[in-house]
């Protein structure tokens, strides 16, 4: 019995913060939320401010200085706007993941002192954090597509769905970085560098298909780039997503959950030291 209950407990550790630990995670998420904007002028608005005049920057200088077209675009669909704002979507959704990671701990060093708190529950508020601002900027697109086209397609409720794969990827990247900047502090600095290189190396701004085959290897290893072109078909394509690749990919981004939540608890006796 003991090791069928060890093995459970194995088995629930990384999801420990939406069972036991859930109020908490609720708690640290919604204070994540309202204060990343508290004193600011417009507020939570900014979440959707912030990455509408992004797309207005990549708009122009990709769409209209560089002239970037996608394969699928036709007469009277969706334009390299709306096409480049769900890759941007999707990379910001990880990049806030990918960039924060690394502070997790480090940033909060009186949670390692109280021998209570649950460290392992930290990327989950992160996530979460990031998820919201993802459905705000998703909104916006909803927004964008109904002035220009009208009603959106139906497989766009599958949305939040295709992205929950990635946000396993971003839980595991949460406790593998939030370990490491405990005890190497530059991977904060290299964090924003690997987020520049994954937008550029995604599917995100440029369709992977008109690229050189030689090229076309890198562009698929990014583990952006499946998500984006699945996004883009529930969103822009009227498709259903590729089923068989995001199991394959779920299945991977949860091992590496695992691996990852592991390597935290096996590290973590040593953070009271070096903090």
């Amino acid at each position: 019995m003991n090791g069928v209950g060890g093995l459970g407990t194995f088995l629930a550790g990384p999801f420990s913060a939406f069972g036991r630990h859930w109020s908490l995670t609720r708690e640290l998420t919604k204070r994540d939320v309202l204060g990343r904007y508290r004193g600011a002028s417009f507020g939570l608005l900014w979440s959707v401010l912030s990455p509408f005049l992004m797309l207005i920057v990549y708009s122009i200088a990709f769409g209209s200085v560089f002239k970037s077209r996608w394969p699928q675009q036709v007469d009277g669909g969706p334009d390299y706007t709306l096409i480049l704002f769900v890759g941007l979507i999707v990379h910001g959704f990880f990049t806030e993941c990918l960039t924060r990671a690394p502070g997790l701990v480090v940033g909060n060093p009186s949670y390692v002192k109280r021998v209570v708190f649950p460290l392992e529950i930290l990327p989950w508020p992160m996530v979460l954090s990031a998820f919201f601002h993802l459905l705000m900027n998703l909104s916006v697109l909803l927004l964008l597509y109904v002035l220009r086209y009208g009603a959106p397609p139906a497989t766009v409720l599958l949305f939040p769905l295709v992205l929950l794969p990635l946000a396993l990827v971003g839980a595991g990247t949460g406790w593998l970085l939030a370990s490491l900047g405990v005890y190497l502090r530059d991977i904060s600095q290299i964090t924003g560098v690997l987020a520049a290189a994954m937008l550029f190396l995604s599917s995100a701004v440029v369709p992977v298909e008109t690229l050189s085959p030689r090229y076309q290897l890198v562009f698929r290893l990014n583990p952006l780039s499946f998500i984006i072109d699945q996004a883009r078909n529930v969103a822009l394509w009227n498709q259903m997503p590729d089923w068989r690749g995001l199991l394959l990919y779920a299945a991977v981004a949860l091992l590496f959950c695992y691996l990852a939540h592991a390597w935290f608890r096996a590290t973590r006796s040593g953070f009271a030291d070096v903090l």
